[in-house]
């Protein structure tokens, strides 16, 4: 059996457990921060400005598995950005748009009415951006800020992305900094509550 954590990496965290600081900048927040359970690793990474869902264990083949380019575990990530995409940049997504290092697989995209996610913290200024719209885009492929260069890419640049699914694993439930813990290869269970802070099992804020 092995264990899996779901984890909602909050706005400006490191996806790691160490930031190498330099004399110049200050400590920047890392997992260690929220999640204290020992030699677990993540399975792929999120931006520092990204959010949402991390998955990390101490499976190292697990870890391969979920990470590695060639399962092409699909990943769906809920975006705000700047405008109002029209059905053409929405389309454009959907086929695939030229970037730097190819054009990219076609993409599953719909608007949302509403994200149903928990406001940022720092939130978005909406004096800067005061027409936005929240779009779900699930992807096949992880490219380097990918959503972010598809978005600007058709005009409409990204102001906050959220992951919300890496394969069959979804964020439901999770709030930022907050993590739960699921056991694989063995009858399914009810979700463990999900801990934040300094409870039994969950990590430190």
């Amino acid at each position: 059996m092995s264990a899996l954590y779901l984890l909602h990496k909050p706005y400006r965290m490191l996806s790691q457990f160490t930031d190498r600081k330099t004399p110049d900048r200050e400590r920047r927040a890392t997992l260690a921060d929220i999640i204290d359970v020992p030699g677990i690793y993540p399975a792929g990474r999120l931006d520092h400005d990204s959010e949402g869902l991390l998955l990390l264990s101490d499976d190292g083949e697990l870890i391969h598995r979920i990470s590695d380019p060639r399962h092409k575990q699909p990943k769906t990530y809920r975006v705000q950005v700047e405008g109002q995409p029209d059905d053409a940049a929405l389309q454009a997504l959907r086929d695939g748009v030229p970037l730097k290092d190819g054009k990219t697989r076609p993409a599953k995209v719909r608007r949302l009415a509403e994200s149903e996610l928990p406001e940022r913290d720092p939130p978005l200024d909406t004096r800067r951006h005061p027409l936005t719209t929240w779009l779900e885009l699930t992807l096949t492929e992880g490219r380097n800020r990918q959503v972010r260069r598809m978005t600007a890419h058709v005009g409409h640049p990204t102001l906050r992305l959220v992951r919300v699914a890496i394969g069959p694993w979804r964020l439901d439930g999770l709030l930022p900094g907050q993590w739960r813990r699921e056991t694989l290869n063995a009858p399914r269970r009810a979700p463990a509550g999900a801990r934040r802070g300094r409870t039994t099992g969950g990590g430190r804020r």
